[in-house]
């Protein structure tokens, strides 16, 4: 979703400017499972259970759901279904270790980042320059880089509002990505199914169904007193999301450990000369995001990553209190140094943030001298 020629709903202008990426992880802790235990790759695979019979599944993977198996469903149920299955306990501190190097990644593209749960997030990208402000390009770009650095796949849902995105994250899954633009929302919107919404249950569904109400479509053409005081906050909520309204901000709400700008380049950049005269551009915008994160932190490193044109990925850090141009610029020559005549496909900058001690400080002061 680049540029945005034509309104959802025309009272809300601003609304249709926006740029909201949903990033959802493909059956995240089977995913892990799997990358981790390359004999559970090709084997329908379940995460949870107390016991070989009890409990229930907290989640699948693919493999499994071809079975009919899904997260909630009770184990003895589960194998029942697929008598082959593979139950392994969760690791939390594992998929936790991998969530933050997932928050990492996205904080690259925003600051903007409203994680919802360990597998997914939304992200406004309404400000990202890179691939000229394209929301699908960054989606893509964010999909990539979680396959080459954490062998992981997502899906990705675009749109200008937080409800679309989340909805259009679940069409092409796995590891595709869908877009609902201004042009297209009406359209989307009027075949949508209410149960595919957001916050509309079980329950829910079946209070709406007995009034006929299936889709966003009936939705509008239901009188609005009715549907008001029947269904009240519901019927309301309904009844924006029908007319491509959803004003709700991507709210961050998570400590960042990292601010970092970085880009993928068009044509591969094939000299250290090339690479500095984009570092000090970088630097420059780095300088105005880092300040908007320093009022109760402190900066503890600095760091630059190559992405070649084999895909391969290089990163050097140096642990400094403040910003320096030239230590970027010389750990980009050690890089550079140790990976000659490599052509460079990414350059990125990042620095590492920490919350704001006095002995902290005083330790930090001491690196730098």
């Amino acid at each position: 979703m680049g540029q945005c020629h034509q309104q959802a709903d025309a009272s809300h202008p601003e609304l249709t400017q926006r740029k909201i990426i949903h990033i959802d992880m493909d059956c995240f802790f089977a995913a892990v499972e799997m990358r981790d235990h390359p004999e559970y790759r090709h084997v329908p695979l379940a995460i949870g259970g107390r016991s070989r019979h009890r409990g229930v599944l907290s989640t699948c993977n693919y493999i499994a759901r071809q079975f009919g198996l899904h997260s909630a469903m009770p184990v003895f149920k589960a194998r029942e279904l697929c008598p082959q299955l593979v139950i392994v306990p969760g690791r939390m501190e594992r998929y936790v270790a991998v969530s933050q190097k997932l928050r990492e990644i996205f904080y690259r593209y925003t600051d903007l980042v409203e994680p919802l749960s360990l597998d997914e997030a939304y992200l406004d990208v309404s400000e990202c320059e890179m691939f000229h402000g394209s929301a699908t390009y960054i989606a893509e770009d964010i999909r990539k880089a979680i396959e080459s650095e954490l062998h992981l796949t997502a899906s990705a849902g675009i749109s200008y509002c937080k409800f679309l995105a989340k909805i259009a994250s679940d069409e092409n899954k796995p590891n595709g990505q869908f877009v609902i633009s201004p042009t297209t929302a009406n359209q989307f919107i009027a075949t949508l199914p209410l149960k595919k919404i957001p916050g509309v249950g079980k329950v829910g569904q079946q209070h709406l169904a007995e009034k006929g109400l299936f889709t966003c479509a009936d939705i509008l053409a239901y009188p609005e007193s009715q549907l008001l005081s029947r269904f009240g906050k519901l019927g309301k909520a309904l009844l924006s999301y029908s007319k491509g309204i959803d004003l709700r901000p991507v709210q961050p709400n998570r400590e960042r450990k990292s601010v970092a700008v970085e880009r993928t380049f068009e044509h591969n950049l094939i000299s250290e000369a090339q690479c500095a005269k984009h570092l000090a551009d970088f630097y420059q915008r780095l300088q105005a995001r880092v300040e908007k994160h320093l009022d109760n932190k402190v900066i503890t490193k600095l760091g630059v990553k190559l992405k070649f044109s084999d895909f391969t990925i290089k990163s050097s850090e140096r642990k400094y209190s403040k910003l320096n141009q030239a230590i970027f610029e010389q750990l980009l020559h050690q890089l550079i140094t140790l990976n000659p005549n490599k052509p460079i496909r990414l350059l990125g900058l990042s620095v590492g943030i920490a919350e704001k001690s006095e002995q902290q400080s005083i330790q930090l002061s001491l690196i730098d001298e």
